[in-house]
């Protein structure tokens, strides 16, 4: 049987994607404290024991603006740790997917992004993701990076809960309304890469396989802020009772922050699905789903909590 060394099992692609790999191969996940990213020189001691065929790095350093000031941190767990393990996994055979991001490019381009555009990062982060990309180009390894953005889902810390969780205090949003991208659900996310290794996986069985850097979001784009009103729109229409009545648009010098974002997130998807012949979801429809779970996951607690202090 395939077996599948998955690193970050605990976030938001790592939770889904630990899901949707069962069919393909049997999972291992170890934990955060089993395999470090902020420990390198540990970890191929971690793929050796796991003896993968595939390695899928979801783990890293996310923190934005935090990366100002942990520069050193976000490229030992963004760019070393990816180096280690696609040197390790290439000793195994192993097929190395690994994810970036948007932040590699600096957001001045009129249209969507293509795989063979410049890149031009503007912060510590974005950086530590261009370095962990040519890393694992360089590893020697059979590789596919994804690269995503915007990336939301109905567990963990992201901007769709945060949005809920403000809607549910507050009257009032301030939004950025001139930053542009897709926001992308994370199990989309999952889903395509298992799509993907399911085709690439024959590929190299067959000796066709040839290692990519590839553009994965939801189809579409709009504003941080119609992202937000989109959500405070659908979680409205599934009965959540929201204090939220207005989501105004802001510009982004109204909300400075330490990291520079891009103002153009957009990627183009044309590359992933010539490739694999898929079809991206508008990221719409992604949304009404994933806030029929949010929503559904909502209820789950709410009444675990009536039935526990029913017990009392």
């Amino acid at each position: 049987m395939t077996r599948i060394l998955l690193t970050g099992a605990t976030g938001q692609v790592g939770w889904e994607l630990e899901q949707a790999l069962r069919p393909i191969g049997a999972v291992v996940a170890p934990s955060r404290g089993a395999c470090d990213l902020a420990r390198p020189d540990t970890l191929a001691r971690v793929v050796d024991d796991a003896r993968p065929d595939i390695i899928v790095n979801c783990a890293a350093y996310t923190a934005v603006d935090k990366a100002e000031q942990e520069t050193s941190l976000a490229f030992t767990v963004n760019a070393d740790a990816p180096a280690e393990l696609a040197k390790a996994g290439r000793r195994h055979g192993a097929l190395f997917v690994h994810y970036s991001t948007d932040y590699v490019f600096d957001g001045r381009k009129d249209g969507a992004y293509a795989e063979e555009d410049a890149p031009g990062p503007l912060g510590a982060y974005g950086r530590s993701k261009l370095a962990g990309e040519m890393a694992v180009r360089e590893s020697g390894a059979d590789y596919l990076v994804f690269r995503t953005s915007w990336v939301y889902g109905a567990r963990g810390s992201n901007f769709l809960r945060t949005i809920l969780r403000l809607a549910l205090e507050r009257e009032q949003l301030r939004v950025v309304a001139d930053q542009t991208g897709a926001p992308t659900w994370s199990r989309l996310v999952a889903d395509i890469t298992v799509a993907a290794l399911q085709q690439d996986l024959a590929r190299r069985a067959a000796g066709t396989f040839e290692s990519a850097v590839l553009h994965l979001t939801a189809a579409g784009s709009t504003s941080w802020h119609g992202f937000a009103s989109a959500i405070v729109a659908r979680a409205s229409a599934l009965g959540v009772a929201l204090m939220c009545r207005e989501v105004v648009p802001i510009e982004t010098r109204d909300y400075p922050l330490p990291a520079p974002r891009p103002t153009n997130s957009r990627l183009s998807n044309a590359a992933l699905v010539k490739r694999y012949g898929l079809e991206m979801p508008q990221w719409e429809t992604s949304l009404g789903l994933c806030l029929s779970e949010w929503a559904a996951l909502r209820d789950s607690g709410a009444r675990a909590v009536d039935e526990d202090e029913a017990r009392r």
